[in-house]
């Protein structure tokens, strides 16, 4: 976790020390919560994984959920009003800020029923990425989108619903 808090402090230009971010980073706070109740679940664990989450969620107002799926280096800003989904995919190197959510669009379907995210794409706040798509590597989405369909690599998404601007 200390990985973590080292990312975080880097990228942050509002960190002032690495035992700010330690004590007082929710964005970190949320991913220690998640990873501890991710070991749960992958063991089969499921109510103290879901515990876990709970308290993560009641603790830092971000909640993800156990089986999701999370790369390296995720930097969640302002993490109030985060929902990351049960079948979500997070990359590597990926920004979220607050109030984002990685949601479902049919609840009852089988299979993956919530985002996929790359590397290094940046979601900005109040974002709301919905059903089973694809957010390719470099994306941006833009504050408030409403993303219901695919973002290819490279690419910016604003609006409600989300348009795809030109490269």
């Amino acid at each position: 976790m200390f990985a973590a808090a080292k990312n975080i402090y880097e990228r942050d230009p509002a960190a002032h020390s690495m035992w700010e971010v330690l004590l007082t980073y929710s964005g970190f706070h949320a991913l220690a919560f998640y990873r501890l109740a991710h070991y749960f679940y992958v063991r089969q664990h499921y109510l103290l994984a879901a515990l876990v989450a709970h308290w993560g969620k009641r603790t830092t107002g971000v909640e993800i959920h156990p089986a999701a799926k999370i790369g390296k280096h995720l930097f969640i800003d302002h993490g109030t009003g985060i929902v990351i989904g049960q079948t979500a995919v997070i990359g590597d190197e990926v920004t979220i800020l607050h109030n984002v959510t990685l949601g479902s669009r049919h609840p009852r379907s089988s299979g993956p029923r919530h985002p996929q995210i790359a590397d290094h794409v940046f979601i900005g706040a109040g974002a709301q990425i919905l059903g089973r798509i694809y957010i390719g590597e470099y994306a941006k989405i833009g504050a408030g989108a409403i993303v219901l369909q695919d973002v290819p690599a490279h690419t910016t998404a604003v609006g409600n619903p989300a348009r795809l601007l030109p490269k």
